[in-house]
């Protein structure tokens, strides 16, 4: 079986004919990047995969809650859309500084930057009207208060500055924002790679480092902080950014060994062991205080070094069993996943308002497991309709920008 590093990565891409010039443009960049041709559908498979259980996870507690990520381990279906995100950003920008220069790449990167922040305003407006409207329907102002906007209908006006700079989320809508700081910091990562790939990623973890060192964060509006500090999480995007930009290539040798792999699967059989303590306390009795004493708590917000080092063995066990030659990535039972990460900002926006709906839903009527099952089956048919949808329209009604289409899709969404 190939390693991580030979699925992931293939030759280095291809530069002019002339080979002095390309001698020079190799020791002048110290990336590399696959050659075009096929997507790569795993990771559409595996983003499509987080935001289906993104929005599962933003639902009141159902049968479906059971086959998420975060009930089996540290880490859980953010983890694979920030890394998988700081990935494709890294193959679709890191070929455009190559060839086109750092100037262009910038503002490509800037373009696709504004365009998450635009989705996320029109979402948070959207949003926001919804559970007003919600709220002031069913004469229930416990909806505005449990998605965290009674500050806006208090001062709307302050409310709003806040929320276009960044500081001022309602629940459920902290990926966007943080999403869009990694995407403006994209620029310096590229061009610290070009110049050194690892030295880069020795960077960002000092960076981590320091960031849980002094407790550094972003705040937020009214108090508090941000619920995904970019400070930590860059770590992961970095990550990926090293793995598509030839890291991935660099580690076949130690990802393809069998000591890594056990290690991963002692590793994730310890995190498992540790979660299903939180559902059965008398399990807890073989626990060592000692252990934990240093594991607890365990911080999302900060990217605890626990929930990296989880991802981490994930994504070895995964890719080391998940060909990118499998025939099952073009299965039309898991053609529905694909579309889904093709398309991932404009699903995951639609699965934040499915979301409040399926939750609204279950609050008025009530019910047990089958309808808490009906809404989360009902929400995912609707986010692969749209992707289908949106991705009929790209590639038959707008044919004459396929290939614009095909890049931007890979980055994740138009």
């Amino acid at each position: 079986m190939t390693s991580i590093a030979d699925q992931v990565a293939s030759p280095p891409i291809a530069g002019p004919a002339d080979q002095p010039a390309k001698a020079a443009r190799s020791a002048a960049s110290a990336i590399t990047l696959p050659a075009v041709g096929e997507r790569e559908l795993r990771l559409d498979l595996f983003r499509g995969l987080a935001l289906w259980l993104i929005f599962i996870d933003h639902l009141p507690p159902s049968l479906l809650t059971w086959f998420t990520l975060r009930n089996y381990g540290f880490s859980d279906a953010t983890e694979i859309f920030i890394f998988i995100s700081g990935y494709t950003a890294a193959f679709v920008y890191g070929r455009a500084l190559l060839e086109s220069g750092f100037v262009v790449a910038t503002a490509r990167i800037l373009r696709r930057a504004w365009q998450i922040y635009v989705a996320h305003v029109f979402l948070f407006t959207i949003f926001l009207a919804e559970i007003s409207y919600v709220a002031t329907s069913f004469e229930n102002p416990l909806y505005s208060e449990e998605m965290g906007i009674m500050d806006f209908l208090k001062q709307p006006d302050v409310t709003i500055v806040q929320a276009l700079l960044l500081r001022f989320r309602p629940v459920n809508m902290d990926v966007l924002p943080l999403y869009i700081v990694l995407m403006l910091s994209l620029p310096l990562i590229l061009f610290l790679m070009r110049w050194r790939p690892d030295v880069t990623l020795g960077l960002s973890a000092l960076l981590y480092a320091v960031t849980w060192e002094f407790d550094l964060y972003f705040t937020s509006y009214p108090n508090g902080f941000w619920a995904f500090n970019p400070l930590a999480w860059q770590l992961l995007f970095v990550f990926g950014a090293w793995c598509a930009l030839g890291g991935a290539r660099r580690m076949s040798h130690m990802l393809s060994s069998p000591i890594t792999l056990w290690v991963c699967i002692a590793y994730l059989a310890f995190s498992f062991y540790v979660t299903l303590t939180w559902y059965v306390p008398q399990l807890s009795v073989l626990m060592p205080r000692v252990i934990e004493h240093w594991m607890y708590p365990i911080d999302k917000t900060d990217l605890d070094v626990l929930r990296f080092a989880h991802f981490l063995a994930l994504a070895a066990v995964t890719v080391r069993f998940l060909p990118k030659s499998w025939a099952g990535l073009k299965s039309p039972w898991l053609r529905p996943l694909v579309l889904c990460g093709q398309h991932s900002l404009e699903i995951f926006c639609l699965g934040v308002f499915l979301a409040f709906a399926g939750h609204f839903i279950l609050a008025e009527i009530g019910g047990g497991a089958a309808l808490h099952a009906l809404i989360s089956l009902s929400g995912i048919l609707i986010m692969c309709g749209v992707a289908w949808v949106i991705s009929w329209y790209k590639h038959v009604a707008d044919k004459s920008g396929a290939k614009k289409a095909a890049n931007a899709d890979l980055a994740g969404g138009g």
